[in-house]
């Protein structure tokens, strides 16, 4: 891996990581149309972690508030029906469904899930459902308004992100605007809810790290960091944007892209697989 690699590829995460424009999709066309091999184990593990971790930093006081609720309602009844506890035990719920599909599909994920054909298929679709979801979805809850329905359909929503093009944030947003959140309470929620999986995708990632018969540790730690400092500014702009703002650009860029992929397949630009 080159530095220039490193430093285009730490920009595309920490861009498209919570974007709902799909890290996957950007990562699988950009090392077709550069001809850049798979980053590998390491890359991939460091590189999510890092971007989570802009998470964790600019939730800080939301995150600790949580764990705080959660954890003293495991003893005391008292605080199991505040908003803060109930929104632990949710985020717990709807991590499930990404777990139990991700690690009993991990072979088609790898593999048939990767065909640029589908990823140009979900970035459209999905792309379609996020206009529809935002244009008429009523957009009147926040996130104290959470239920236990709520949580595993945003669960659920979170689990489609397997494939690549669908978008974790773009699928959990959707979700969230269709079950009646505001923007920003459906965005800040699926900042939330990636945390758990993010983090226990790039530490299972990490445990391959020994499978790899050589690791460019100083390409990959540039690159996590701009992955950092780009995620951590994309987070404070987007929920700030938000505020006023709709998914429409985002809808608009999913179907260009997809077209775009469309049209390089057909040419023989890129490969389906």
């Amino acid at each position: 891996m080159t530095w220039f690699e490193a430093v285009v590829l730490g920009v595309i995460q920490g861009l498209s990581e919570f974007l709902p424009i799909s890290s996957s999709a950007h990562i699988l066309v950009l090392s077709q149309i550069f001809g850049w091999g798979d980053p590998g184990a390491a890359f991939t593990a460091v590189t999510q972690i890092g971007t989570e971790v802009a998470v964790l930093i600019y939730f800080r006081r939301d995150i600790a508030r949580i764990i705080n609720a959660w954890a003293r309602s495991l003893v005391n009844p008292q605080w199991r029906g505040t908003p803060d506890a109930r929104l632990g035990w949710y985020v717990i719920l709807g991590t499930i469904p990404i777990v139990v599909l991700g690690l009993a599909f991990t072979e088609q994920i790898e593999t048939i899930a990767r065909n640029l054909w589908l990823t140009a298929a979900m970035l459209a679709v999905f792309g379609v459902v996020l206009g529809v979801a935002d244009r008429w979805g009523p957009k009147l809850k926040n996130i104290d308004a959470m239920t236990t329905r709520n949580a595993v359909a945003l669960g659920c929503a979170q689990a489609a992100a397997l494939i690549p093009g669908v978008s974790r944030s773009g699928a959990t947003i959707s979700m969230g605007l269709a079950l009646g959140y505001t923007r920003e309470a459906a965005t800040r929620y699926a900042f939330l809810l990636a945390i758990p999986a993010v983090l226990g995708s790039g530490f299972y990632e990490a445990t391959r790290i020994s499978q790899a018969t050589e690791v460019a540790w100083g390409q990959t730690i540039v690159a996590t960091l701009i992955a950092f400092g780009v995620g951590y500014a994309v987070i404070s702009w987007l929920l700030r944007y938000l505020r006023t703002g709709s998914f429409l650009p985002f809808v608009a860029y999913r179907l260009a892209l997809a077209a775009l992929i469309i049209v390089l397949l057909l040419t023989g630009t890129l490969s389906a697989t």
